[in-house]
């Protein structure tokens, strides 16, 4: 019997999650294989686009991945180009999937990053797992597409979806919420501009996320939908009082309209039951411990 490494393949392995998911996977014991758009001359990376389906054939048949990964994804909400959601979340995931099913040797489990922002403005409460889909922008209605796609081959491939709610970390770019609160507040500016305030999110740490995407390949829940969530909301408010509160530094906030969305999703609180049910005892970071790292990052 081979003691060989499991050889895990990341896609979009240079992106924020990526990084944190490579050194999950490596701490513990796997042999992490990247892929990627961009060039990079880290070891063990293919720079393939997802888009040409003959480059994305050739990568798996050199990796042979035991376990992939599927992160690559244009991950900002606000992103200017519309048509790239669909081309990278829906046409490349169908050309990597197409890919595996007709590898020589199909691995063991595929977990392909969704996001929860399929469930829309229209469902209060906490969402779980079967809340009814109602996308409200391009990106949610590309990640719900790619849902549906990949559900044609579910029979020929060992599929996991994830639905990560909100999460954040050192390192993220500075166009999402929390780095560009955070950032502001560790220059000490006098004044941020913001968008609507009186939006809620649930919240997690890359670092717990990157967790529990390990423990679900591991237990390769085949064919569920699982949401990745704290089961905490917490408004645009609340966010800068912590910070406020870590620093003892206060700033003029302003409503810019440029940054209000007409289709924002206005409160996104996500029901875990499902994950910890899968994978055990799960618990993200507190959100202040999350802003407190990110405050205190060099």
């Amino acid at each position: 019997m081979s003691n060989a490494p499991k050889r895990a393949l990341i896609t979009g392995i240079r992106g924020f999650t990526g990084r944190y998911m490579a050194n999950e996977l490596m701490s513990h014991g796997y042999q992490v294989v990247g892929l990627g758009s961009q060039p990079s001359d880290q070891p063990d990376y293919h720079k393939v686009d997802l888009t040409d389906p003959a480059a994305t054939r050739k990568a798996i048949a050199e990796i042979r991945p035991d376990v992939v990964l599927h992160l690559a994804a244009l991950a900002f909400v606000g992103h200017g180009d519309t048509n790239g959601f669909y081309r990278v979340h829906l046409i490349g995931t169908r050309n990597l999937l197409e890919a595996l099913a007709s590898a020589e040797r199909k691995p063991e489990c595929v977990l392909l990053a969704g996001s929860a922002y399929v469930y829309g403005n229209s469902a209060g409460g906490v969402l779980h797992e079967g809340t009814l889909p109602v996308p409200a922008n391009d990106y949610a209605v590309s990640k719900l597409a790619m849902e549906y796609m990949a559900s044609l081959w579910q029979e020929r491939l060992p599929l996991v979806i994830a639905r990560p709610f909100n999460y954040s970390g050192v390192g993220q770019a500075e166009n999402f919420l929390l780095p560009k609160v955070v950032s502001h507040f560790r220059r000490k500016a006098t004044k941020i501009e913001l968008g609507n305030l009186d939006v809620w999110r649930d919240f997690s740490d890359v670092r717990a996320v990157v967790q529990a995407y390990r423990r679900l390949i591991e237990v390769k829940p085949l064919g569920q939908t699982v949401n990745v969530c704290s089961g905490q909301a917490h408004s645009l408010r609340e966010i800068l009082e912590i910070c406020q509160a870590v620093t003892g530094h206060s700033m003029d906030v302003m409503v810019n309209p440029a940054f209000v969305r007409a289709n924002e999703v206005k409160t996104l609180c996500g029901d875990a039951t499902r994950l910890r049910s899968l994978i055990g005892s799960w618990e993200t970071p507190s959100l202040e411990d999350t802003l407190r790292w990110m405050l205190a990052a060099a």
